[in-house]
């Protein structure tokens, strides 16, 4: 990415994380009839300093839409509820049991599971919330429909279920012998568990700003390529990074013998497939012309990043 171009968006995307940092904030504040604990707990994972690529997507693309960020916020602070909601049920023993997230501990080891499972329910109940009560009416109903089939036992659910299945934890493994199953379904778990949050992110702006049918679906589909593109460079990270530079614990994937990208196709072709989606995801924004450039900007930051 050009430097001009990189300090011109990291500017940019510092202004609009403050903001959504300042409205999660006040999202999470204390509220009477919620326990202290609970919204300790609540805080703690969702305030946790993080990159806010998905609240970020669900901005920019209300602006490469046509429409005012300012619109969309509610909607982009639900996206990241549901994102930390999820990271505090995976990181659960019984999931993924992991004890580090965004360089602190997990949920569960900060506080307990318990509370750590309830901090994740009314986090999700609260993302809903948020669409509910302060998005345009006319475009509630779309935007909760969205958020749901994007966090739901098809997608992002469904994904980390199959993920589940894939380390035998069900009995046998849900797939054939060859690579080319393996590869198929790998594929689609990330299409679901990483993938459909991100292009769900988009397809919100895109519906919070009341943009045209054929907008939306653009942006979704731009959203879909560079999610699986996300997820292949998480998995290269997990065989290239450490734990220091990525806030969490690297190199787990292998020992626990996890379908990923690099294990399957090896680390260049992984990283070449990874640049052709984004090739492919910014051709697909070229009809919405300059007020897509931030997404495109975006899109090379998903390939280049180092945590």
């Amino acid at each position: 990415m050009d430097s001009s171009v990189a300090d011109s968006l990291d500017h940019r995307l510092v202004a609009l994380r403050a903001a959504v940092d300042e409205a999660l904030d006040r999202y999470s504040a204390p509220a009477a009839g919620s326990p202290e604990r609970l919204t300790s707990a609540i805080r703690y994972s969702l305030l946790a300093p993080g990159k806010r690529l998905r609240p970020l997507l669900v901005l920019l693309a209300a602006e490469a839409a046509g429409g005012d960020w300012q619109v969309a916020l509610p909607a982009a602070c639900a996206v990241e509820m549901i994102h930390a909601y999820s990271l505090i049920h995976d990181d659960l023993p019984a999931m993924d049991d992991d004890d580090l997230r965004r360089g602190k501990p997990t949920c569960h080891r900060q506080f307990d599971q318990a509370t750590a499972i309830l901090a994740g329910d009314a986090l999700q109940a609260l993302a809903f919330e948020v669409v509910a009560r302060d998005l345009p009416a006319a475009r509630v109903a779309a935007c909760c429909l969205a958020l749901a089939e994007a966090a739901g036992r098809c997608h992002l659910a469904g994904g980390q279920a199959d993920d589940l299945a894939a380390e035998g934890r069900f009995g046998s493994l849900p797939y054939g012998d060859s690579p080319h199953d393996r590869l198929e379904f790998l594929k689609r778990i990330h299409q679901r568990k990483t993938g459909a949050m991100i292009s769900g992110s988009l397809k919100l702006g895109g519906l919070a700003s009341g943009a045209a049918p054929e907008t939306v679906a653009a942006l979704e589909q731009f959203g879909q390529r560079i999610g699986l593109a996300f997820q292949i460079v998480d998995d290269l990270l997990d065989v290239e990074s450490s734990s220091d530079a990525m806030g969490k614990n690297t190199g787990k994937d292998q020992s626990r013998g996890k379908l990923t990208y690099p294990g399957l196709l090896g680390v260049a072709d992984s990283r070449a497939w990874a640049e052709r989606l984004i090739d492919e995801a910014c051709q697909g924004l070229s009809s919405l012309g300059a007020a897509a450039a931030s997404l495109v900007a975006v899109a090379h930051y998903v390939l280049e990043r180092k945590n």
